[in-house]
């Protein structure tokens, strides 16, 4: 049996009448993630904090894990922050602005990730938005909008309501050629694909853990460029983000040198339990692998929908333009009533970007890849 496959059948305890094809909004847990938060609560409660200094190791274990998955040079490159949306507001209120600046986004951000920059108008920094559907070259198109007062790019690895792919490293090289920093916001692709900070010239990169990661909801990880630590201005402070953040009595203090620097209080230690055992479970099925799945739950997706009698895809299928995400249109039906429908059928799946989004990972069955097609194909026309 296939590695992948012996850890598919061993780590993965679905409900059977389910077809769940929602990775992209919140993912299930392994079962050695389970197992994971489930010891550390019996051990909580029978020991309280004795085993503390066993947890600082799973701490560093989970920085290590992140560092492999993004070929960052150090695990001290790693922070371990709330959720996305906070890993955006340290780069987007420390970064050293000048008024007039401008930073480039698409038209398709998640709100984490269009929000954030939109706070920074009071500073004088314009936030340009640039419509990538439709458009052959996507990141030529992202490139064109900046200028001499851009400085800096953030983008979606993968777009969450259309599922189109960018490539991260011609954007990266691009950025660095003209001086522009890369700010990925990699949710819906970590876990997925390869996302090489080195290779990609990747500046800031961040990512929750409960979508393709398989984690917990309220734990990220967020690199940040060793280049960039220092001239990020610091705008949350406490006990944590210190060099010397056990020495309780010191009274002279500083910031970290490494990633802690960003985070400011007592870490989540069970969801860093849990996401240090979901990151182990992707490390030991291999990203290329799972990358090979996923294309190929994708691929299949795409040929159903399109042999389909009533559903159209909105979804790029070029291929390097598509990861997990499929979102699809009914001719006859709006989004959130087919939504609902498939939902009463135990089809788990979201609206979103005008259509039904199925996200599938590297463990969904294909026999659920059709089911879910053929429920979405057979729902009737709304009466007039």
């Amino acid at each position: 049996m296939d590695r992948i496959d012996a850890l598919n059948s061993s780590e993965f305890s679905l409900d059977e009448a389910l077809c769940y094809l929602n990775h992209a909004a919140v993912a299930p847990w392994p079962r050695r993630a389970a197992r994971a938060v489930a010891r550390f609560a019996e051990e909580n409660a029978t020991r309280g904090a004795a085993a503390y200094p066993q947890w600082l190791e799973v701490e560093r274990s989970l920085r290590e894990k992140g560092r492999q998955l993004l070929n960052a040079a150090s695990a001290d490159d790693i922070a371990l922050l709330k959720n996305t949306s906070e890993a955006l507001s340290v780069v987007a209120h420390g970064f050293p602005w000048r008024e007039g600046d401008n930073v480039v986004i698409s038209d398709e951000e998640f709100p984490s990730n269009r929000i954030v920059w939109q706070s920074l108008d009071r500073y004088g920094v314009q936030v340009r938005e640039i419509p990538l559907r439709g458009r052959d070259d996507p990141e030529q198109a992202l490139l064109d909008g900046a200028d001499g007062r851009t400085r800096l790019l953030s983008i979606s690895s993968v777009e969450y309501a259309s599922g189109l792919r960018l490539d991260l490293a011609r954007l990266g090289a691009a950025c660095r050629r003209r001086g522009i920093a890369l700010c990925v916001d990699a949710i819906q692709g970590l876990g997925v694909f390869a996302h090489d900070v080195e290779a990609m010239h990747i500046d800031f990169l961040m990512a929750d853990g409960h979508k393709w990661l398989l984690g917990p909801e309220g734990l990220a990880l967020f690199y940040c460029r060793p280049a960039w630590r220092e001239r990020l201005r610091l705008y949350q402070y406490g006990w944590h983000m210190v060099e010397h953040h056990f020495d309780f009595d010191r009274r002279e203090w500083a910031p970290a040198a490494g990633a802690r620097r960003f985070e400011c209080g007592s870490p989540n230690m069970l969801g860093i339990h849990a996401l240090e055992a979901s990151l182990s479970l992707l490390l030991e099925a291999g990203i290329p692998r799972i990358e090979a799945r996923v294309l190929e739950a994708s691929e299949y997706l795409f040929e159903a929908i399109r042999a389909s009698r009533h559903l159209e895809l909105r979804t790029d299928p070029r291929p390097g333009r598509y990861a997990g995400i499929v979102v699809f249109r009914h001719r006859h039906r709006s989004a959130e009533a087919l939504h609902q429908a498939l939902r009463r059928q135990n089809v788990i799946c979201a609206a979103r970007g005008g259509g039904v989004r199925f996200s599938p990972h590297f463990y969904t069955p294909q026999e659920h890849l059709r089911r879910a097609v053929a429920l979405a194909d057979s729902e009737a026309p709304a009466s007039p």
